[in-house]
């Protein structure tokens, strides 16, 4: 019987809670890379944004809701974080430090390069603002992912519904991230040939970073059993 080998671009990534994901060491690397992974994850959405190509389906569902209320886009993505993270509620999920700063800092990034990148006013600069856009999201993902420290609201959202409905997590995802499309569309967000270039490319490119950038982990101890004796009621 032949034994296949691990293939050498292939990934782990832990299943911890939170304190355990702290206690998992090396937070010198992991915290910086966490908000360089975010911060450029907002840079990458104010990029598909400037393309006017068309957006990816949670931002099309952004852009929509600002159509509405006039806010900031960056506000936008913050105050639909926070509303997703009380949904972990009932699926009684418990948010990582990574979690809380995808919420924050993605939409921050994203109104800061907003207030600095031109929209594209002719077809070369918007298909280069897409495809930069999109490797840099590819890029970003991957760190953020990579850095292990929980995932970001949506992402959470949909293992959740996951592991609660017993349903397949490309079914939760694919259900989710076209009611946000619909309802997105139907509010005024942009979709367009972007749209179907993230859908298709996303993925392939986060998979292809991730390997570059993933943090090991420490194992985590378990707590020393006390001595026998310590433990005979008195």
């Amino acid at each position: 019987m032949l034994l296949r080998r691990p293939r050498p671009d292939a990934v782990e990534l832990a299943d911890l809670g939170p304190l355990a994901q702290l206690r998992a060491g090396r937070l010198g690397r992991r915290i910086p890379q966490l908000f360089l992974g975010l911060w450029l994850y907002g840079a990458a959405m104010a990029m598909f944004i400037r393309s006017g190509l068309g957006l990816d389906p949670w931002d099309v569902f952004h852009a929509g809701l600002q159509q509405m209320l006039g806010w900031s886009f960056g506000t936008v993505v913050i105050v639909v974080g926070f509303a997703v993270l009380l949904l972990w509620i009932p699926l009684r999920q418990w948010p990582g430090l990574g979690t809380v700063a995808n919420a924050v800092v993605i939409g921050v990034a994203t109104d800061v390069t907003l207030g600095l990148v031109p929209a594209a006013t002719q077809w070369p600069a918007s298909w280069l603002l897409l495809v930069g856009g999109l490797v840099v999201n590819g890029i970003a993902g991957a760190l953020y992912i990579g850095s292990q420290l929980g995932p970001g609201p949506r992402d959470g959202l949909m293992t959740g519904l996951a592991r609660r409905t017993g349903w397949s997590l490309r079914l939760v995802r694919t259900g989710l991230e076209l009611a946000v499309l619909a309802i997105g569309w139907a509010l005024g967000g942009t979709v367009g040939i972007g749209t179907v270039v993230y859908a298709l490319s996303i993925g392939p490119l986060v998979q292809f970073f991730l390997p570059m950038v993933i943090v090991r982990l420490d194992p985590v101890r378990p707590p020393l059993a006390a001595p026998a004796a310590a433990q005979a009621p008195c």
